[in-house]
């Protein structure tokens, strides 16, 4: 940066906050229109992701661990998981070994879901206007702004 006044810092297109979330909403926008014939939301679209990737062998994933993967605490989950339930996309059980925990589980219709889910990320790609490699520099760059604020000591 060159060197400007205090004030100059302080304008909003400055901020990498408002950049971000700018970015966001708009990413919100385009998720939202492409997901409609899914019939998901944008976070349940990336619940459905963590659920396809995982492996078939390793039966259903407890909510715990879904949590940490999305980076979202269980008050944020729970509606989310009931209203996939009520779609007949997933299916909750209580852990038959633990029941304070609940697992997830796709349903038949959830994993014939991924299917045309698939073209999902191909046309995110091609409304951003960046090629494959940019997207992946992107990606890693957000990555690592994200694990410097996780461990950031204000």
């Amino acid at each position: 940066m060159t060197s400007s006044s205090p004030d100059e810092y302080l304008r909003l297109d400055r901020q990498i906050c408002f950049s971000l979330n700018a970015a966001s909403r708009a990413f919100g926008g385009v998720y939202r229109t492409l997901l409609k014939d899914l019939g998901l939301t944008y976070p349940q679209y990336l619940v459905m992701l963590v659920l396809w990737e995982a492996a078939p062998d390793e039966g259903p994933l407890p909510v715990k661990r879904l949590g940490e993967r999305l980076r979202l605490d269980s008050g944020t989950l729970s509606p989310l998981l009931k209203r996939l339930e009520a779609n007949g996309l997933v299916r909750r059980e209580r852990s038959a070994t633990d029941e304070r925990s609940v697992t997830v589980a796709l349903t038949d219709s959830g994993a014939r879901l991924r299917e045309p889910a698939a073209t999902v990320p191909r046309r995110i790609a091609s409304a951003t206007g960046l090629d494959l490699q940019e997207i992946e520099d992107l990606r890693s760059r957000l990555d690592h702004l994200t694990q410097a604020l996780d461990s950031a000591e204000l």
